[in-house]
This record gives C-alpha cells, structure tokens and sequence, in this order.
C-alpha cells in the first residue's frame, strides 16, 4: 500500500536534500525543470529522456518517500499544473542566443513531437467506441470553453454533415448549463479541456454524469478533472513552448474520430454526404469571378483599380 504524503513535489525535494546525492538531486531538479516534457511520461520513457536508466528514476523517487511511481507522476502533474501560466511559458521560452526563427523552429518541432506521440500512443478502441456512441446518441451536445471552443466548434460542425445532431453550445456560462440540463440518457456529452481544467468544462460533465448522460472527455493526461469526471477519455497533449499551447494533437485526435465516424457505416455516410454534393458543383456556396473578369490576369486586374 501506498504511504503518499500530501507533501508538494518541491518540498519533498528540499526536505530530503541531504539524503539526495549531488546527481540524484540534480537529476529531480532537471525532471522538474522539464515538467512540461516529463509530467506525462512513464518511468521508462522518462529515463529514457533523461538518459538514465529505470531503476535510477525509481530508487531517486523512493528517497523522496514514494512507494510507486504512479504516486510520484501525479504529485510531478499538479507541480507542472500549479505553476503553468500563459506569462510563464512566455518567460521560459524568452532566453538569450535564440533568434525569431529558432523560437519558430522549437514550436514547429514540439507540435510535431505532440502528434507522433498521439500516433504512438492512440486508443483506438477508446475512438470507435466514441465514434460508435456518437452513432447512437439522439443529439451530441460538444463543450468547449475558452480556445478549446475552436476544437468543440470543429468536432461538431464536421458532424452534423455526417448526418448526426450535434452542436457546440457557444455564450454565458449558463448557455452551457441550460444546454447540458436537458440531455437525456440516449444523448451524449463530448466535453474538451486540458491541464487544470476550466470549471465551466468540468461541472458541464459532472452534472451530465449524475444524470446518467453518457459523457467523453478529451485532455491531456489521466489525472485532469476532465478525465477523473468523464466515463472516458481520449488523450492529447498541448505542451508547448508558445503560451496559448498547441492544438496541433487535438485537432489530429478529431481528425481521428471524425473517420472512424465516417467509416463505422460508411453507406450511411456516402449518403448523407451526397445530399450535399450537388452544393460543390452548383448554387453560390463557392466564389466564382465574375464572367467580365474571367481570364484576366492579376496585372490587368490591378490596372483596374
């Protein structure tokens, strides 16, 4: 059995300082230096990091009291957690001797990082399970406050050509409420949030769940209040060096189960999608020059003017 204390990561460290030798300490130190890198990792993907190997990660976390590993991760999460902030992701990425484009190159590279970690580490039963829940639901209500708005928005929209009732309630808080409030058990809630987790998102699947809605979270680990309130989750990350995050993985992850969507029963999809078809080929749903226009060069067309 566990003996975890309610003691703060940083304070285990400082408290246990003597018993730490100069290179376990140093290697904490790095680990929570690099929170937004190693707060999500396994023991071995974080020695493997580190450039340690596992039994090092393990004895290091024992001398500052843990019993498991498990323990140790959900202490270094609430660290990383309690001190993210838009300023101080600013801040940590605001160093000397990087110029626009290195800073540019580094957001570039996590995002690519973030994806081919989503890729590696897929679900992909726990996405045909949403996607088939979504083909049962009688209307699918998708809840995203803040940024993660433009991802509810995303997931939603792109399903209601497939053919299912879904929207992404947007205004007030009690606009989210109201909207929530009158799910029933054959509806279901897609709710979006990631890190700390915004209380409009985490109350909207708490009193989705006590009613017996079916809910589905999207975040970024499996201790958020998304994840411990959601029946169950799909995980993306949104580390970063940029201060909004990237939702480079998440707008993947909805790429991900809009397919599997649109190929659950892919009949059903080719005919809801043909009801549309005719809208690319005709009507005014596209812009079209003007037939005076047509075949003129950008230079002619800039003479005009």
């Amino acid at each position: 059995m566990s003996t975890r204390t309610t003691l703060p990561l940083d304070v285990r460290l400082e408290h246990n300082r003597r018993r730490l030798s100069p290179r376990r300490h140093k290697l904490i130190e790095t680990v929570l230096e690099r929170a937004d890198e190693t707060f999500f990792l396994s023991s071995r993907e974080l020695a493997k990091l580190l450039d340690v190997d596992a039994a090092t990660i393990v004895r290091t976390i024992q001398v500052l009291g843990y019993d498991r590993f498990a323990d140790f991760a959900a202490d270094l999460r609430q660290y990383f957690l309690a001190r993210i902030t838009p300023y101080a992701v600013l801040k940590a990425e605001t160093k000397k001797g990087r110029t626009v484009a290195d800073h540019m190159a580094r957001s570039l590279d996590r995002d690519l990082d973030n994806v081919t970690k989503l890729k590696e580490r897929l679900d992909t039963d726990a996405v045909t399970d949403l996607a088939r829940k979504i083909h049962k639901a009688s209307h699918i209500l998708v809840v995203g406050v803040d940024l993660a708005a433009s991802l509810s928005w995303l997931l939603a929209y792109a399903l209601v050509p497939l053919g299912f009732s879904a929207e992404a309630p947007v205004g007030s808080a009690g606009n989210v409420r109201h909207k929530v409030r009158v799910l029933g058990k054959n509806d279901l809630l897609i709710v979006i949030s990631f890190g700390r987790c915004l209380r409009e998102s985490v109350e909207a699947a708490i009193s989705a769940r006590e009613r017996g809605v079916p809910t589905f979270g999207i975040t970024d680990g499996r201790a958020t209040p998304i994840a411990l309130h959601c029946d169950r989750i799909l995980i993306a990350t949104i580390g970063s060096p940029l201060f909004t995050g990237s939702y480079v993985a998440p707008v993947a992850l909805i790429d991900a189960i809009l397919m599997a969507c649109s190929q659950i029963r892919p009949s059903r999809s080719l005919s809801k999608l043909r009801q549309s078809e005719e809208e690319y080929f005709a009507g005014d749903r596209f812009y079209q020059e003007p037939a005076g226009r047509r075949g003129q060069s950008k230079q002619q067309l800039l003479r005009r003017r």
